[in-house]
C-alpha cells in the first residue's frame, strides 16, 4: 500500500488541482474560441432559449445537441451569469423524450401562481417551448410541433415536465413553434407570441395551461423571404409612451443573406398588434446574428441575445470542440431619427468591467494610414475600439495578420453606408459564398459619427451612431489577427480614439 508524507499529499492536491484548472483553461483556448462571447464548452449550440433574470440570476437556456458538432436532436442547454458576461454552464435542462425534441420557447417567473406549479410559497421558473416530433416530420404530417410546459422550483437547477403536455396543440401548421411568452398585467393574463409559418399569432392565458388564440399579424407585411421563427414583443418607452416592438426572426431572406432578425414597431392591446407602418426594419444587418429575443423579468430594462451565426453555414464553420456562440447581450432602446423610430442596440453596460488597459486619444491625426499600435501599444483580442469623427468620412479599420489575412470594417460616406469585407479573412471555402463584403446604412442624420466595434478572436461587433446601425459578423483567420491600422484621406482627423483590451471571461 502506498503511503505518502503529508507534505506529498498537499503537493499531489496541489498538482492535481492545477491541472484540473488547466483543463479547464485549455477548454477554451481552441482555435477560433470566443472569448468574451458564451459558448458551450463542447459540441453544437444555436439559438438562445428561456432567457429569464431571477433572484439575481441570468438564465441562459440554448439549442443544444450534446453528442455532434452539427445540428441534431435538441436539447436546452442551460448557462448562468451574475453579470450577463461572465457564464457558467450547467447540467442540461431538458432532453427530447416521447413528444418530440425540444425546440425554441421561453421561461418565465410566475410569481402569482398562476399554473400552480409553485409550492411552499416558491414561485416556479416556467419553461414554455415546443415539442417537435421527428416521427410525424418524416411522415409528412402537419402537426409535428406542439407547446409544452416544464417547471423548476429550486431556481432552474432541475425541471419537471407538466404531465398533460402539449398544453397547445397544432391545428395543422407545419412551422408552428418557438414560443415567447409574457404576463401582460393590463388584462391579468399571459400572451404567448408565437411563429406560425409566415406570420405571428397571438395567444393568451390565465395559467399558461390553457391558451385561446387572439389575432394573426404579419402575412402581408415584412420580410418574407424565408419562414418566420423565434418572435418576442415588449414595449418600449418613447418620452412616456410605450411603444411596442414585435421582434421577428426569418430565415432565410436576411438583408445580406441566410438568417436575420426584423422588428416591427405597433400598439397592442391585449389581443391585437398593430403595426404603425409597413417598412422592413432589421435589428441587425451582418450576417451573423439570428434567433435574437430578450430576457423576461429584467423590468423597463430590455437585454437582446443573438445566435452568432448563418443557417447557410453554422454546420459547415472550422471549429473542431465545439460549434458556434452567441453574440454581446445588448441594451435596446429606441430613437428618433427625423420622422421614423428606431430600435438601438448597444453592448451592455457590464461589458465594460472586463475592459483593461484603456487608453483615450483626442484629435488623432490620420494621414491616409495610422498603425493604432503606435498610439496605443501592442494590439491584442479581444479588444474594444471606439472612434468619434467631427463629421462623416471614408474611413477602414484593418484586422490583419502576417499572412496578409484580413478583415475590412468602414465607412462609405458617398453611399451612405457601413460595410465589413471578409472576402481575405482566411479560412473561407467551407461555403461557397461566406468570402464577401456586406453592407449597412447609415441611418443617422447627425453631422458627426462614432463607432464602437467589439472585437473577439474571431468576430467582429459594429455598433455605429450609437446603435442606430448593428452589423455582427464571424471569421476564421489560418493564425490570429495581431495588426490594426486605420484608414482614411489624407489629413483625416480623428476627434477621440479610445482602445481597450478586454479581459477573457473564462480565466
Amino acid at each position: 500500500m502506498l503511503k505518502l508524507s503529508y507534505f506529498s499529499l498537499i503537493i499531489l492536491l496541489f498538482s492535481c488541482s492545477s491541472i484540473k484548472k488547466q483543463r479547464n483553461s485549455d477548454s477554451y483556448n481552441e482555435p477560433y474560441r470566443p472569448q468574451i462571447h458564451f459558448s458551450p464548452k463542447e459540441k453544437w449550440v444555436n439559438d438562445p432559449n428561456g432567457m429569464v433574470y431571477s433572484n439575481g440570476i441570468y438564465h441562459l437556456f440554448f439549442q443544444y445537441y450534446p453528442d455532434s458538432t452539427v445540428w441534431g436532436p435538441m436539447h436546452w442547454g442551460h448557462a448562468t451569469s451574475k453579470d450577463l458576461i461572465h457564464w457558467q454552464q450547467q447540467p442540461i435542462a431538458l432532453y427530447p423524450d416521447s413528444l418530440g425534441y425540444i425546440f425554441s420557447g421561453s421561461a418565465v417567473v410566475d410569481d402569482n401562481n398562476t399554473s400552480g406549479f409553485g409550492k411552499n410559497g416558491v414561485a416556479p421558473l416556467v419553461a414554455i417551448f415546443t415539442h417537435h416530433d421527428p416521427a410525424g416530420e418524416k411522415q409528412k404530417r402537419n402537426d409535428f410541433q406542439n407547446q409544452s410546459l416544464a417547471y423548476s422550483l429550486d431556481e432552474g437547477k432541475t425541471w419537471i415536465k407538466y404531465a398533460k403536455n402539449p398544453v397547445l396543440k397544432n391545428p395543422g401548421i407545419t412551422d408552428f413553434r418557438d414560443p415567447k411568452v409574457f404576463w401582460y398585467e393590463a388584462q391579468k393574463k399571459w400572451i404567448m407570441t408565437l411563429a406560425t409559418k409566415d406570420r405571428i399569432t397571438f395567444y393568451s392565458s390565465p395559467d399558461l395551461k390553457s391558451w385561446t388564440k387572439e389575432s394573426e399579424f404579419g402575412k402581408e407585411v415584412g420580410a418574407h423571404g424565408g419562414v418566420w421563427e423565434c418572435p418576442d414583443l415588449f414595449a418600449l418607452e418613447d418620452n412616456g409612451k410605450k411603444v411596442w416592438v414585435l421582434i421577428v426572426n426569418l430565415n432565410p431572406g436576411g438583408p445580406n443573406g441566410g438568417s436575420a432578425t426584423q422588428y416591427f414597431l405597433g400598439d397592442f392591446d391585449g389581443k391585437n398588434f398593430t403595426s404603425y407602418d409597413t417598412k422592413t426594419r432589421w435589428l441587425d444587418y451582418g450576417p451573423d446574428e439570428y434567433a435574437g429575443v430578450t430576457w423576461s423579468n429584467t423590468g423597463d430594462r430590455k437585454i437582446f441575445l443573438g445566435w452568432m451565426s448563418n443557417w447557410l453555414y453554422a454546420n459547415l464553420v472550422p471549429t473542431v470542440a465545439w460549434r458556434n456562440a452567441m453574440t454581446i447581450p445588448r441594451e435596446l432602446k429606441l430613437s428618433h431619427v427625423q420622422n421614423d423610430l428606431l430600435v438601438t442596440s448597444l453592448p451592455v453596460a457590464e461589458l465594460d468591467n472586463i475592459r483593461l488597459n484603456s487608453v483615450s486619444l483626442d484629435n488623432v491625426e490620420v494621414n491616409k494610414k495610422l498603425d493604432i499600435s503606435s498610439k496605443v501599444g501592442q494590439v491584442s483580442f479581444p479588444c474594444k475600439i471606439e472612434l468619434n469623427f467631427d463629421k462623416p468620412v471614408d474611413f477602414s479599420i484593418i484586422l490583419s495578420n502576417d499572412l496578409n489575412e484580413e478583415v475590412i470594417i468602414g465607412f462609405d460616406n458617398s453611399k451612405k453606408h457601413f460595410f465589413i469585407d471578409r472576402t481575405h479573412s482566411g479560412k473561407t471555402d467551407f461555403y461557397k459564398d461566406f468570402a464577401a463584403t456586406h453592407f449597412a446604412p447609415r441611418f443617422s442624420d447627425s453631422s458627426t459619427m462614432n463607432m464602437s466595434l467589439i472585437i473577439d478572436v474571431s468576430s467582429v461587433e459594429l455598433f455605429a451612431d450609437n446603435g442606430k446601425t448593428v452589423m455582427s459578423e464571424i471569421y476564421f483567420p489560418s493564425q490570429p489577427f495581431n495588426h490594426i491600422n486605420l484608414q482614411a484621406p489624407a489629413s483625416t482627423q480623428l476627434k477621440k480614439l479610445n482602445y481597450s483590451n478586454l479581459r477573457s471571461i473564462w480565466h
